[in-house]
């Protein structure tokens, strides 16, 4: 797909016209969709830029680099969802409690318990999701299906942090049908903890590369950020 080929507002616009179409393939309303614009490497401009633009939600892969463009932003902090879509180390979980309204990547109860207790409690609680190793790779993060009953009860019961749902990051995939079979397995699991009397709804799953497959089969947050900031600045 070719990336860039317009402005930021026109990337957006063109991103949420595909979401809609997705949505409309599915029998869904895309108000029930948010789109989270991937921001990491990109500069704080970039992000008002999108904010001019309509946006709000925004995704960031590293800590240090996200906390710096929070800080670069704070003058719009009332304005902006910051999501944290990368790892997460136990000596970062301080700054990622203090700085952030949403964390993808609980994979682990250590890390859940350390964001609750270091939630300050003048904040609502931090929301959260699962991250599922749905390809079950050893090279993947992500608690596994089998792990992930035990897991959500334990980081639902942490008074700091509300559990929302489930995360991933399936291979990818060429084809739109082999690309919805890690997205269903991911819905059918947010489904059986349902089932299991935990009130979840969010499933954030699919990039720019297959956020169509992943509306299909029930996505509720779709994460891309080339398709609208470009291709991504080479490190120096």
């Amino acid at each position: 797909m070719e990336m860039n080929l317009g402005s930021i507002a026109e990337n957006l616009d063109e991103v949420r016209g595909r979401i809609g179409a997705g949505c409309t393939a599915a029998g869904r309303s895309p108000q029930h969709v948010t789109l989270l614009a991937v921001s990491k490497t990109f500069p704080a401009d970039a992000v008002r830029e999108a904010l001019a633009a309509g946006q709000h939600a925004f995704g960031e892969n590293y800590v240090q680099e996200a906390l710096a463009k929070i800080e670069a932003l704070a003058d719009r902090r009332a304005e902006i969802e910051w999501h944290l879509i990368g790892p997460l180390q136990s000596n970062k979980t301080r700054a990622v409690a203090e700085a952030f309204d949403w964390v993808h990547t609980v994979d682990r109860l250590k890390i859940a318990e350390r964001l609750s207790a270091q939630r300050p409690a003048a904040l609502p609680p931090l929301n959260v999701c699962l991250q599922v190793n749905v390809s079950g790779e050893d090279s993947k993060s992500g608690a596994s299906f089998d792990e992930l009953p035990a897991l959500a009860r334990s980081v639902a019961a942490l008074p700091g942090l509300r559990l929302r749902g489930l995360m991933s990051i399936p291979e990818p995939a060429d084809d739109l049908a082999a690309q919805r079979i890690p997205h269903r397995r991911l819905k059918q699991a947010l489904d059986g903890l349902r089932e299991q009397g935990l009130a979840l709804d969010t499933l954030s799953m699919g990039m720019s590369a297959d956020l169509e497959a992943a509306v299909l089969e029930g996505a509720t947050i779709v994460r891309v950020g080339s398709a609208i900031f470009g291709s991504r600045p080479r490190p120096a």
